[in-house]
């Protein structure tokens, strides 16, 4: 039987390979405003769509973090890549996580914005209710890109993004996704991972803050590294595309000896991002 195969498409021709990881609101398309202004060379990132997303809308599956994790392996050994980062976005950033578990000697390094805990996301009642018919509801996604946004963004970016989110993934896949990135926990079998792990919060995201990651991440990866971005709120790549390339791709490089800063830059690439908190790598 042929195995699944994760649609994706790759940026870029760089020795360091990227997988590019997207959050419960969209598919690949959550990266499109960073994409211009990626390191192509030095890096080669390959955006996926998870099932029930994009180009996987239609296919089936479990819907975990766990699955998701293992597409990815499969991807990568597809692409011949035996040595990979990931970066993952919100749901995204449990399944960089997963990865953690699942093929720990084959991540270089890993980044989550505003990344999910390991521990899962519990919410009181009403909450989970607003999340939960978020699959069928689109005020629900309007209301909680808002809030997540620090109820700062215009109304049309609020539309255009819900738009985007009913229109790439496939609404029974969308509840199921939830059941796993906020209810599982999973969190015990990726404390001490020596694997270098950035953590990017939004200052403006009251979900998932830089206080709860430095309970979580901080805590958890002997290596890991906090950034908060002062202005932006739970969606980075939309909001500060520009400070969150920098940012990532600081980090990405940091392992590389041969990295070199662009001209003109004014931070070293293989320094830890200004504003870092925990060990680094």
């Amino acid at each position: 039987m042929t195995s699944f195969v994760l649609p994706h498409e790759v940026h870029g021709d760089g020795a360091h390979k990227v997988f590019a990881v997207h959050g419960w609101f969209a598919d690949r398309a959550a990266y499109a405003a960073v994409l211009p202004d990626l390191d192509r060379g030095a890096l080669s990132y390959a955006l996926v769509d998870l099932r029930g997303y994009g180009a996987a809308k239609d296919a089936p599956g479990a819907f975990t973090t766990a699955e998701a994790a293992a597409d990815l392996v499969e991807l990568a050994d597809r692409l011949g890549w035996e040595r990979f980062s990931v970066v993952g976005h919100s749901m995204g950033g449990a399944v960089a996580q997963r990865l953690l578990a699942l093929a720990p000697r084959r991540l270089r390094r890993i980044v989550g914005i505003s990344p999910v805990p390991a521990s899962g996301m519990p919410m009181p009642a009403e909450q989970w209710e607003l999340f939960a018919d978020a699959a069928h509801r689109p005020e629900n996604r309007r209301a909680i890109i808002d809030l997540t946004t620090g109820g700062r963004r215009p109304a049309a970016w609020l539309d255009r993004m819900v738009a985007r989110s009913l229109a790439h993934s496939d609404a029974k896949a969308f509840r199921q996704w939830l059941d796993s990135w906020a209810g599982e926990d999973f969190h015990t079998e990726v404390t001490g991972s020596a694997v270098p792990a950035l953590a990017v919060a939004g200052a403006l995201d009251p979900a998932l803050t830089a206080g709860l990651l430095r309970e979580t991440w901080l805590r958890w990866y002997p290596h890991g590294s906090l950034l908060e971005l002062p202005s932006a709120g739970h969606y980075a790549m939309d909001e500060t595309p520009l400070d969150l390339v920098r940012a990532v791709e600081d980090f990405l490089r940091a392992d590389d000896p041969e990295a070199c800063p662009a001209p003109g830059a004014g931070q070293g690439a293989g320094r830890r991002p200004q504003g870092t908190e925990g060990s680094g790598a």
